[in-house]
């Protein structure tokens, strides 16, 4: 059995087309078909059902597609620390992050980084805070930033880099925008913009309603940070949003209210996997972001 044939099955088996698999390869398709074939006769069984110009996995197919690819990413991932181990100065580390994080401290922290190790490269993936967790544990993502941070678990680790206030942002008219600060219970009749439902930030700001007598009456939904904002400054209703997402960038026509009682925060910090080795960029980023946020004071 040969790592070719492999990604060639693997390749095959995503897009249920020999001919567009091998466009994908740069190979012939009767390269492909060939492998494929070989493989079969390896294992002595078909691995997928032939329908026209299709291919489908037959279900012994299904259950070898799900070991390969898990077979792949470990020798990818080999190839890769055995790379970074002769330059730990190099390599690309794929980092996930939600939007809350987007505008202020990732780019903050990846610039400093990229200052003292130019050479690290990065791919990175916005996504949902529940992705974020999957794309760690299933090896998609080398680490992600997260807020508020999880609990550890048998395949995950947690570094808390800092804690931060969750603030009102409120349309710069509102009766409310002039003050100094606010208890959470003065907006009980306000209409609020939130993420949706299954957003961390909306549970948040849910269980914080909640927790001093009141569901919030929640008029529109924003999938991203800038879209809750916008609504914010066009009046169609207040929101709750951390304080690192609003620092710098808070939009036109709107008002930041620090949140007086109760004071609510969440946790920010870095997610990794506990069950495979941290590749040496991996290690050296964890190592720079930490020493970094603890020597900030802004997010002490």
């Amino acid at each position: 059995m040969e790592l070719r044939q492999l990604r060639y099955f693997v390749e095959v088996a995503e897009r249920e087309h020999i001919s567009e698999a091998a466009e994908h390869l740069h190979v012939a398709q009767s390269a492909v078909s060939r492998q494929i074939a070989n493989l079969e006769d390896e294992l002595g069984t078909p691995l997928f059902e032939r329908i026209g110009r299709n291919v489908k996995l037959t279900p012994i197919g299904k259950l070898f597609l799900e070991h390969c690819i898990t077979a792949l990413k470990a020798i990818d991932f080999a190839a890769k620390q055995v790379e970074e181990y002769l330059d730990p100065a190099k390599g690309t580390i794929k980092i996930g992050f939600p939007t809350s994080l987007a505008s202020y401290v990732l780019p903050t922290v990846i610039s400093a980084f990229k200052k003292e190790y130019p050479d690290v490269s990065f791919h990175l993936r916005q996504g949902s805070y529940r992705f974020l967790i999957d794309a760690v544990k299933n090896r998609e993502l080398n680490l992600a930033f997260l807020g508020p941070v999880p609990p550890k678990d048998e395949v995950i680790d947690t570094m808390i880099l800092f804690s931060e206030s969750i603030h009102a942002l409120l349309p710069a008219n509102h009766p409310l925008a002039k003050r100094e600060s606010i208890n959470l219970s003065d907006l009980r009749n306000e209409k609020f913009v939130l993420f949706p439902e299954g957003y961390i930030l909306h549970k948040v700001a849910i269980d914080a309603c909640k927790s001093v007598g009141f569901m919030p009456n929640v008029k529109s939904e924003g999938e991203d940070m800038d879209a809750l904002k916008g609504l914010v400054a066009a009046g169609i209703g207040i929101t709750l949003l951390p304080d690192s997402s609003i620092n710098d960038t808070i939009p036109r026509f709107t008002v930041k209210v620090p949140i007086e009682n109760p004071q609510i925060t969440r946790t920010v910090g870095i997610i990794y996997p506990t069950n495979r080795d941290m590749a040496p960029s991996e290690q050296v980023f964890l190592d720079f972001v930490s020493n970094f946020f603890s020597r900030l004071t802004q997010f002490r």
